[in-house]
């Protein structure tokens, strides 16, 4: 078996699918999920991109069924995040309309990822290394803090967490996992970035997220493809079991083997 099969048979992901069918299961997974934690629903950040606009689609269509199914009402919470000013933020609201959400807030992470940096740079002096937090170090503490954010009002709401990671973020190591905050559930792991734009598609995803640049917005003109040096559209073929060019297949193969510890369970002895 080459590592292109092993990754996908581990990751899950099908050739081609029909999204109806993939819908449809993933809403079931949500419903299952919840009523066996005893949850009163899920809880979303909404960025402003597809990943998050089409979770918070299933999320919202499962917790539909549930109210409609038990009697009783069941919550999908979007929770809008920005860091100061969000230039886009505009989309994660026209997504919530989008899906009708009746329950939103936007919690603003600025002066909590401010004070956080501020404590790192005080460590890094005590040690003898004053110097100003890295640009990588301190996206990370953005992404941290909106976890935090998010686990608080989970909590309180007694709502599950629900991430947006998908296989072509898992066969690079590009998203939330331990360290970077973690989440309950994960609805999209075994689709494709080609996928989720079928999903989104489908459920009605807003055509100005449907087409925009996928950001972890770490910092200001940051996008997924530019980082990685690899295209959406390749990283989709592969996981699709297609033939790329050799170059673009090895950079994506070296991206999975040096990132394994984001894919695998918390080691123990």
């Amino acid at each position: 078996m080459s590592l292109q099969q092993e990754i996908i048979k581990r990751l899950g992901v099908k050739p081609q699918i029909d999204a109806d069918d993939e819908i449809r299961r993933r809403v079931d997974f949500l419903k299952s999920y919840v009523r066996d934690a005893g949850a009163t629903g899920l809880l979303i950040a909404i960025s402003g991109g597809i990943d998050s606009a089409v979770a918070a689609g299933l999320c919202k269509l499962a917790t539909d069924e549930l109210s409609a199914e038990s009697g009783k009402e069941y919550m999908t919470l979007g929770v809008f995040q920005p860091y100061g000013t969000q230039e886009d933020i505009h989309d994660s609201y026209a997504v919530a309309k989008a899906f009708d959400l009746k329950h939103v807030v936007e919690t603003n992470i600025e002066d909590a990822v401010t004070e956080i940096v501020l404590e790192v740079e005080h460590g890094f002096k005590t040690l003898g290394t004053p110097r100003h937090i890295s640009r990588g170090g301190k996206g990370n503490v953005k992404a941290r803090t909106r976890m935090v954010v998010q686990y608080a009002l989970a909590f309180d709401y007694n709502l599950i967490v629900v991430g947006t990671d998908h296989a072509s973020e898992a066969i690079t190591g590009f998203y939330t996992k331990w360290g970077d905050g973690a989440v309950d559930v994960t609805p999209l792991s075994s689709l494709n970035k080609r996928q989720v734009r079928q999903l989104a598609a489908r459920l009605g995803v807003p055509d100005s997220v449907l087409y925009k640049a996928p950001t972890a917005g770490l910092w200001e003109g940051q996008t997924d493809e530019n980082e990685l040096g690899i295209s959406y559209e390749d990283n989709s073929d592969y996981l699709e079991g297609k033939e790329i060019v050799p170059a673009v297949r090895e950079k994506l193969e070296k991206h999975y083997l040096r990132t394994e510890h984001k894919r695998a369970p918390i080691p123990g002895i």
